[in-house]
């Protein structure tokens, strides 16, 4: 008993997608709980048995349907978990860098705060001005009655102690 080959004409495409396609989109979203990517590879898997008739040998053309969409559903699932499993590892990645990242930031702080206020007093005052105030180096002097060189002078002194002080952080 000898079985023909199914020959894929524009008609018979059209035949086969209007016989099969419900079936085939049914089972896909069982499966994928996704209307939208079930669409997809349903659509898929015609457009490749469309593009592939002329090589294609099928004898049994539902089988070789079903079956496409059962693969190409399975392979969606696998590739969601997939990427669901590298999500899942970015975003905990991300918040132990986080974490890590706060709580140096906080030490650094802290050394920077500590350095800061063992600084004597004027050139303290100097700095604080500067940098937590924003003020120019011209209103700082105006403001402590000193030179504008005294104000250069206490800053590049405060910055040189941090400097030196936070090496080990600075890489």
């Amino acid at each position: 008993m000898e079985t023909t080959i199914f020959i894929i004409t524009h008609k018979s495409f059209e035949q086969l997608y209007l016989d099969h396609w419900e079936k085939l989109f049914f089972f896909c979203v069982k499966a994928c709980q996704d209307e939208d990517v079930a669409k997809e590879i349903v659509q898929d898997v015609f457009k490749s048995l469309w593009e592939r008739r002329d090589s294609l040998q099928l004898k049994e053309v539902e089988r070789y349907l079903v079956r496409s969409v059962k693969l190409k559903s399975f392979e969606h699932i696998r590739n969601k978990v997939t990427r669901q499993q590298h999500h899942e590892q970015i975003q905990n990645s991300l918040q132990e860098d986080y974490q890590d990242n706060h709580i140096e930031t906080q030490e650094l702080s802290s050394k920077i705060n500590q350095l800061i206020s063992a600084l004597p007093n004027q050139c303290k005052n100097v700095f604080q001005m500067s940098r937590q105030e924003g003020l120019t180096n011209r209103e700082i002097a105006t403001r402590l009655y000193i030179s504008e060189r005294a104000v250069e002078y206490h800053i590049t002194r405060a910055l040189t102690t941090l400097k030196t002080h936070l090496a080990d952080y600075i890489k």
